[in-house]
């Protein structure tokens, strides 16, 4: 990381720990302080018309200051405690920046 951060929620310099899922996804917001939401497509197989389905899901992450995840950028998220009522996602690294 480029620089430290004194936020006890972040997964690389606080306490908090991942376990579980860890995932990869576009940031679509960075609207909200401290919280991204990331989207990933997944396909999902419906076996009775046998056609695949292409689906996408929101994460309500916490972005840490060290991270500083910004709209566009392709970020890798793991699962945490439960940060809040709608994240138990933590930003745990940037896969790729957005140019703009």
């Amino acid at each position: 990381m480029e620089k430290e951060c004194n936020d006890k929620n972040c997964p690389v310099h606080g306490t908090i720990s991942t376990r579980g899922s860890e995932i990869a996804g576009k940031v679509v917001s960075d609207k909200a302080r401290k919280t991204v939401v990331v989207e990933r497509e997944y396909t999902l197989f419906n076996y009775k018309y046998e056609r695949s389905l292409r689906k996408r899901s929101r994460i309500h992450a916490h972005n840490p200051e060290c991270i500083n995840a910004r709209h566009g950028d392709i970020v890798r998220i793991a699962e945490t405690r439960k940060i809040s009522r709608t994240k138990s996602f933590a930003v745990t690294g940037i896969v790729k920046r957005n140019d703009k």
